[in-house]
């Protein structure tokens, strides 16, 4: 059904191309085909991933391959996880379903993007929530109500001043490792009760 809707819509390109045109251009390569996916035998699953599987394992043969498979990496993943790992993943879980469609999509295509960047830019915004992460929950809120609070003019800056301390912190980066603390003073400290 697919191989025909290909061949159809090729021919109707086809038809509608001037003739002129097709002769001048030299034929591209074609690609292969993506290989299909393999579908998972049930009985090529450990038997710990059968058990969690197990309320799909009713229709697992009927299942499309490629969720057959994303569930057997899924499930072996999960087996490996430790408990900690396993409960951060249920608050995530839990955290997605409470999302609406749309900010579900926006999740999507972010990931997309963030994917398609070069590996040191996606090595460099991950250092970059190491540090945030590290910085204390006070600090984090600021942050997250200064960035929010901001016009988009006043977030480029924001952006662009942490991309120069990224790469100030790039250059001295051997000779010292800086407090995440220093590298985030625009807020001031909250002020501290005298006990």
């Amino acid at each position: 059904m697919i191989e025909m809707r290909k061949t159809l819509m090729l021919a109707l390109l086809l038809a509608a191309a001037p003739a002129c045109v097709l002769a001048q251009q030299t034929p591209a390569p074609v690609a292969p085909a993506p290989a299909a996916a393999a579908p998972v035998p049930w009985s090529s699953l450990s038997p710990q991933q059968q058990r969690l599987l197990g309320p799909v394992a009713s229709r697992w043969n009927s299942l499309p391959p490629a969720r057959q498979q994303a569930l057997a990496r899924g499930s072996g993943r999960w087996l490996s996880m430790s408990p900690q790992q396993r409960s951060m993943a249920r608050q995530r879980f839990q955290q997605w379903r409470r999302f609406t469609p749309q900010q579900r999509q926006t999740l999507r295509r972010r990931w997309q993007e963030f994917r398609s960047l070069p590996p040191q830019q996606q090595a460099a915004i991950r250092r970059s929530f190491r540090q945030f992460q590290r910085l204390p929950p006070w600090r984090r809120r600021m942050l997250r109500q200064q960035w929010q609070s901001a016009t988009p003019a006043q977030r480029q800056q924001m952006v662009q001043r942490a991309q120069q301390m990224m790469r100030q912190n790039g250059r001295t980066q051997g000779r010292r490792q800086a407090e995440p603390m220093q590298r985030f003073r625009m807020m001031p400290e909250p002020r501290r009760r005298p006990y």
